[in-house]
């Protein structure tokens, strides 16, 4: 398998991409890693870690679309990395293509070069979003903020045939996020979307889902549009920041506090036992709410496994990232979404 990876994507990009790639080319000696981007300063880098043996190889692309740019510079600048990653896909040359560069910019860099999965009218943004007992796959978080009914259809197909095959969930729940339980509560666009779900024969869908359900596990899959899911993603990680933030203040901050943990430190020694009992619950724990843990999100609808990384991630995201991207190959989501697409009975709408 190749993997064309965008080595100038990202706000630390191209350091945190080179190394992240390098952790995943040790950990994945059967996987060739394509770096794409200017070729002296990838090679720059890699002259940083010992390479001898990783499946790494590079393609020159003179251009970066920066993260601060339109989206009309991946038409402008032809050549630049992530248009060439993409042709790659398309050629053949590479299996899938991933990138943590402007996420508008890496969209339409897929739809321009790659195109769509016949049948599919808008390519969406699915996300795992840390649930208990499970893991929950959100979409669409970003791409699409003003869709169509049919439209939230797709992403249910799209949602539930990603949680099954890559996911490893055996006959997805799927829900449709909502201000309420009650089919006659949230938008027209829901409440319009619920009745195509409920009547699909291909999902198991449950009915709408507040906010507060998700984190729950109540679904395994949930459907939204590009507008209410990005707001709840962001919404979620600025929340878990504040706590650590606040936790950081609260026990660095007060006097007091610090007299607190001073005095407590003997019974905190007593305790060491317990804690080191106590860790492999708590790396679980953390493991579950680190975003950088999940990688990026996969751009379902295109026709090439595309995977799209957080700007700010750093070498763990990124090579959590590029797993990701294996993992949608693999399985081979694109040939089963087309599948899936074509045996619904669902008219296009644009």
């Amino acid at each position: 398998m190749r993997i064309a990876v965008d080595a100038m994507g990202g706000d630390h990009a191209p350091q945190v991409v080179i190394d992240g790639a390098v952790q995943f080319a040790r950990e994945n000696p059967d996987i060739e890693l394509i770096l794409v981007g200017r070729r002296d300063v990838i090679e720059a880098e890699l002259k940083k870690y010992k390479t001898d043996g990783l499946k790494l190889s590079i393609v020159h692309a003179p251009d970066v679309v920066e993260m601060e740019e339109h989206t009309i510079a991946v038409k402008e600048k032809k050549d630049a990395s992530m248009n060439v990653a993409a042709r790659l896909v398309r050629r053949g040359e590479a299996d899938a293509f991933t990138s943590a560069g402007n996420s508008g910019a890496v969209m339409a860099a897929a739809l321009f070069n790659i195109g769509r999965i016949k049948g599919i009218d808008r390519p969406c943004l699915g996300t795992i979003y840390p649930a208990a007992p499970n893991k929950c796959f959100i979409l669409d978080v970003g791409a699409n903020t003003d869709p169509q009914p049919e439209n939230l259809l797709q992403f249910a197909i799209m949602g539930s045939i990603y949680a099954a095959d890559v996911l490893h969930v055996p006959n997805p729940r799927v829900g449709i996020i909502s201000n309420g339980e009650e089919e006659d509560k949230g938008s027209m666009l829901t409440r319009d979307a619920q009745k195509l779900l409920k009547a699909h024969p291909q999902l198991n869908y449950i009915g709408c889902v507040e906010g507060k359900d998700v984190p729950k596990g109540v679904a395994d899959v949930v459907v939204s549009d590009g507008f209410v899911g990005n707001v709840m993603i962001k919404l979620t990680e600025g929340i878990v920041s504040f706590l650590i933030r606040q936790l950081k203040r609260e026990f660095s901050g007060e006097p007091l506090n610090k007299i607190a943990l001073i005095l407590l430190l003997p019974g905190l020694i007593l305790m060491l036992p317990g804690f080191v009992l106590l860790s492999p619950s708590l790396r679980r724990l953390w493991k579950r709410i680190d975003w950088r843990e999940y990688g990026g999100a996969p751009l379902l609808g295109v026709n090439g496994v595309v995977v799209i990384g957080h700007g700010r991630s750093d070498a763990k995201a990124i090579k959590n990232m590029i797993r990701m991207t294996r993992e949608c190959a693999q399985n081979d989501v694109v040939e089963k979404i087309r599948r899936g697409i074509e045996e619904t009975t669902l008219t296009p709408v644009s």
